[in-house]
């Protein structure tokens, strides 16, 4: 049975930055010594989503929902906490990743195909249908390399989108490649989540979200601050946003550059 677990879960990068303060600034830059720093990007996430469950993620840009999408599909292992999932997962998001740019468009086919495991068998079967949906034609058997970032994404999301996935994470970046193919890639997602036994889904669409879930999550600066039936949440969000606007996005800038974060708002649970 499909589930994902997480519980007391903790993220954080090191990041290598100079420091900034006049002399001591110059003096850092001509000696090549770099201060570390750590980020926090995602704290005390907790939550348990089970078969048959919609899933949102909402919240400004750096409130973590991709980094959170990363953690559910074991791309980033936590500092701290569980992570516990049961079913095949099909991690849609950055699809024009991971290409080997000197292989042609059907060896990159098989290589993505691998990674989201598939069986060789599986996918000699499935193999010409995948490069029919890319609409690739004849670039299928040239290097990569050579392709436009629309062809990139259409290549690496005509494979994703061939896993019957158990688990669909996805997240909302399909602005590249011409309008047709944006259009049926838009099909085709509307499909998988129809069979996928979960999905959890990031976008910042708040008007389209209430149509394909019913439970939706709110963060903010790597928190959770609201996890509730998607309409309530999104209004909360809204309210917040109409009384301060770019409050949280403010809040997450603020929590980057070195102070310690915010408290949270209580969860809706």
């Amino acid at each position: 049975m499909a589930g994902i677990i997480l519980q007391d879960v903790d993220l954080e990068f090191r990041v290598d930055a100079l420091k900034h303060d006049t002399f001591r600034s110059a003096l850092v830059r001509f000696l090549g010594r770099r201060t570390s720093r750590r980020i926090k990007t995602l704290q005390s996430i907790s939550l348990r989503i089970e078969r048959g469950e919609r899933v949102g993620l909402i919240g400004h840009n750096g409130a973590g929902k991709t980094t959170l999408l990363k953690v559910m599909a074991g791309i980033y292992p936590p500092q701290r906490g569980l992570v516990a999932t049961e079913g095949h997962i099909c991690p849609l998001f950055e699809v024009v990743t991971g290409f080997e740019w000197d292989a042609s468009g059907w060896e990159n086919i098989r290589t993505r195909a691998l990674l989201l495991g598939m069986s060789p068998g599986e996918i000699d079967r499935r193999i010409e249908g995948i490069g029919r949906f890319s609409n690739l034609g004849e670039f299928l058997d040239i290097p990569v390399r050579h392709y436009s970032q629309g062809m990139h994404l259409r290549l690496a999301f005509a494979t994703s989108a061939a896993v019957e996935p158990e688990i669909l994470l996805l997240d909302e970046v399909m602005a590249a490649g011409d309008v047709a193919f944006i259009d049926t890639a838009r099909r085709r997602m509307n499909e998988l989540m129809t069979r996928a036994s979960i999905v959890v889904f990031a976008t910042h669409s708040l008007d389209m979200l209430p149509h394909f879930c019913e439970r939706t999550i709110l963060l903010r600066h790597g928190r959770i601050v609201a996890d509730g039936p998607t309409r309530e949440v999104v209004q909360r969000y809204e309210e917040a946003e109409a009384e301060a606007p770019g409050a949280f996005a403010e809040d997450a800038r603020a929590g980057r550059a070195g102070g310690a974060p915010s408290a949270p708002a209580s969860s809706a649970k």
